[in-house]
């Protein structure tokens, strides 16, 4: 070697300040399970036993045309226990598009009854609300029915574990910084532990993929939350409508949904900040059922090929499809992906050569598997421990 020593520390201490910048902005997956859908259920409409009739209509649906679905037995038995025993994996009781504008006491009734029924009977491992935009028009309603039904969970009970809120319709970006500092402050008037409060941002206008000075601006976004922005969720509808997409053609596949989804999909990589995508608005009822079920599962199979591990389900008889769709994806998969891993974890030459970032990606695979149900730990080579450390690049 010739160079001498000053040479590398010279390097060292003009990339000191870039290093820790990139360490901070870039944290890499968040640890622990994302839920593989999110399910909007109007205020109005949340009750006691919401969950469990959720639940009931889904199987109904299920049994009766089973045929539809054609799954092979050991797919059709773990949908089946799903819907049993964990029909909605994230619950979001919805006080703004499915809630709509209703007189101020009937809007804080509500947020009181769903604090205290949510504190009450959970019944999901995730749950949260979405409350009105921080845009003019609506800003002070919904930071009261985000503090009243917060008083009302906190009166009856802790916060639940995998409780997240929903910020709709950004259109500056200083919206998100005062949400932050909103939950900031609502930390200290309930007496909760700093960051207690996280939110996921969603991105259904112009304004939340380009800002109005050109700029991109979902990276923006996701720094103005200050590490409380947890998801960013493509909302089909609105975004597609303030493009002027004629209502026929608005769809999670519209070339300009893939384009705001490929954005997105950039601006979260490496920060912690996890994705959704939308919802269909086919509801398989009626006549309607066969239709609408075959495009649920060749839209959630494609938004999962895509990258994107998450969605919106509105109705009870989408959760059938949800989860025969997710299963199917990882089922058909973990075999090749465990042998994958196997084979680079023993440093045996296979038919694929992979690299430390590919080995990342099998064990989030297979750990994404276990989450929701689609895998079990004793089907598997490595056990979640293993799995985990290869996740975090730990092995």
């Amino acid at each position: 070697m010739r160079l001498p020593d000053d040479v590398y520390a010279a390097a060292d201490a003009r990339l000191a300040e870039a290093d820790a910048r990139v360490a901070a902005a870039y944290p890499g997956e968040r640890p622990g399970r994302q839920p593989v859908h999110t399910v909007y259920v109007p205020a109005s409409q949340y009750r006691t036993r919401l969950v469990a009739d959720w639940g009931k209509q889904a199987m109904r649906v299920f049994v009766e045309h089973e045929d539809l679905l054609d799954l092979p037995p050991d797919e059709y038995e773990r949908v089946r226990a799903k819907l049993l025993t964990e029909p909605i994996e994230d619950l979001r009781i919805d006080f703004e598009d499915g809630f709509g504008r209703v007189p101020d006491d009937v809007e804080d009734a509500a947020a009181l009854a769903a604090g205290q029924t949510l504190a009450t009977t959970g019944g999901t491992p995730f749950c949260g609300i979405r409350f009105k935009s921080f845009e003019a028009a609506t800003r002070r309603r919904g930071i009261r029915t985000l503090d009243l039904f917060l008083g009302a969970l906190l009166d009856n009970g802790p916060l639940p574990p995998g409780f997240v809120v929903t910020l709709p319709k950004v259109t500056a970006i200083e919206q998100v910084s005062v949400a932050a500092e909103v939950l900031a402050r609502l930390e200290a008037a309930y007496d909760l532990p700093e960051h207690t409060l996280c939110f996921e941002v969603q991105i259904e206008t112009s304004q939340s993929i380009v800002d109005v000075d050109g700029t991109l601006a979902v990276p923006r976004i996701v720094r103005a939350a200050e590490g409380r922005c947890t998801g960013l969720h493509y909302g089909t509808y609105d975004y597609s409508a303030g493009l002027g997409i004629a209502a026929a053609y608005q769809s999670m596949e519209h070339p300009v949904a893939d384009l705001a989804k490929g954005l997105m999909q950039v601006s979260a990589a490496g920060t912690g900040v996890r994705l959704s995508d939308g919802s269909t608005n086919k509801l398989p009822v009626g006549d309607a059922l066969p239709t609408a079920w075959a495009e649920h599962l060749r839209l959630v199979r494609r938004s999962l090929e895509r990258g994107f591990y998450q969605g919106w389900d509105l109705h009870p008889h989408q959760l059938p499809t949800r989860f025969a769709a997710t299963y199917a994806f990882y089922r058909s998969g973990f075999a090749e992906a465990a042998a994958r891993l196997t084979a680079y974890a023993s440093k045996v030459a296979g038919g694929v050569l992979d690299e430390p970032a590919t080995a990342q990606a099998l064990a989030v695979y297979l750990l994404r598997g276990l989450d929701c149900g689609a895998l079990g730990e004793g089907e598997l080579p490595f056990g979640r421990p293993e799995l985990e450390k290869y996740a975090r690049r730990e092995a």
